[in-house]
């Protein structure tokens, strides 16, 4: 059965066309901070491994629903047109419900949080999204197949819930007008992604704003919103940028006894967690020196080999054996964690690259050979054999930096 994840797939060249419109709008309309290269590149490696990741969990969560569908539904409704328009109502409802807890329960707030971390706001914001949040939050969303939602209805929905949030991640589009009563739309979401305090926890409805305006959460845009989160994370790690709010927790818990720790856990929210912390978790503020060119130039190839990879993964997931599927998981987050390495000028990155794209061509170009998977045949020779080219790009490019910091 497709998932969400088949619509992704095919939207993913228009992601991009998008993103490429928009920093072009922002640079005419001399917006020229609208994208900058680490803020951008955390995003999307955070958001490829929020899809590759999520695909080991898709089976549990459709079969949780189909099962759910085929043995409790109340009634079956036969007319896609309407299970889809009252799908779409039913879960932007729970997601509105699922995204205030995310906001207000510490548990949840530490996956959720990833998606709030850029300090600018634009289409790649939209990708940047927690490796495990979906598998926290799935269960709200399984009272749906009881109201008759069918199974492929529920995965259309969910990827237009989807689809559309990707759009309203933009400061190009002004206020809506009447739009504004019914729609979450772009200028309503801004106000969800500020730090300005009396932005902080409003709209968070996914397609309709409805929500917020019922429930006492609405906000209008008045003054020019402030992104990021209230202690900014300055680190470009996609691995810290998942879990850095659990630490900030488990620092919370030293010396509390169990009560106080299940309340701090699921009762409390992120603004009350300081009052816990014995010892303040000191954040790096200093601003990360330039990158080199050459540096800037490796780093995009790796991502777009990543980003291959990454859309084949998710194309032949399904034909893989379980193996293959954590063995390439294993290299799709050692090259997401590499790039952010490399963003981060980590001197220890050469000792892990070199042993990485040896690793990466040899394993790609055995499976060309023993033709293992056939459809992978064009994809692996050219990826083989363009990591081998990197890989002596890589040495030079070693020497090149160790030069620099010699002299």
């Amino acid at each position: 059965m497709k998932d969400s994840s088949f619509y992704i797939l095919f939207a993913i060249p228009f992601f991009f066309a998008l993103m490429g419109f928009e920093a072009l709008i922002g640079y005419f309309r001399k917006k020229k901070a609208l994208y900058e290269m680490k803020d951008t590149l955390t995003n999307l490696t955070i958001g490829a491994g929020n899809q590759v990741i999520g695909l080991f969990f898709k089976v549990l969560l459709i079969g949780a629903y189909v099962a759910i569908y085929e043995n409790y539904t109340l009634f079956h409704i036969e007319n896609p047109f309407v299970a889809f328009l009252i799908g779409t109502i039913l879960y932007d409802f729970i997601f509105y419900w699922a995204h205030r807890w995310g906001h207000e329960i510490n548990f949840f707030w530490g996956a959720h949080i990833v998606h709030h971390q850029s300090e600018h706001y634009n289409l790649s914001v939209a990708l940047r999204q927690s490796w495990f949040h979906n598998l926290l939050s799935f269960w709200m969303f399984l009272p749906i197949p009881l109201f008759g939602i069918d199974p492929m209805v529920f995965i259309a929905v969910n990827a237009f819930n989807l689809l559309y949030q990707f759009g309203i991640h933009t400061e190009l589009v002004g206020k809506l007008g009447p739009l504004e009563w019914v729609f979450n739309t772009p200028s309503a979401h801004r106000v969800h992604h500020s730090t300005n305090p009396q932005y902080l926890d409003k709209n968070y409805g996914g397609v309709f704003i409805i929500w917020d305006r019922m429930f006492g959460t609405y906000q209008e845009e008045i003054e020019t919103p402030v992104y990021g989160i209230t202690t900014p994370l300055k680190s470009w790690n996609p691995i810290w940028a998942n879990f850095h709010f659990y630490k900030d927790i488990l620092e919370a818990w030293k010396n509390q006894n169990l009560k106080t720790k299940l309340r701090i856990l699921f009762w409390e929210g992120p603004s009350e967690l300081g009052k816990w912390m014995t010892n303040k978790i000191q954040i790096q503020l200093e601003k990360m020196e330039d990158l080199r060119l050459n540096t800037k130039i490796y780093i995009i190839v790796q991502f777009v080999l990543l980003l291959f990879g990454v859309v084949t993964f998710m194309a032949f997931f399904d034909e893989l054996s379980l193996t293959y599927r954590f063995g390439y998981l294993a290299l799709i987050i050692w090259t997401i964690w590499s790039i952010s390495a490399l963003l981060e000028k980590s001197k220890w990155v050469n000792w892990s690259e070199i042993p990485r794209l040896l690793i990466i061509c040899c394993l790609l170009n055995i499976m060309y050979y023993l033709q293992f998977i056939n459809w992978f045949n064009v994809f692996l020779l050219a990826s083989g054999s363009s990591t081998l080219l990197i890989l002596i790009w890589w040495i030079w490019h070693w020497k090149s930096e160790s030069e620099t910091i010699t002299a």
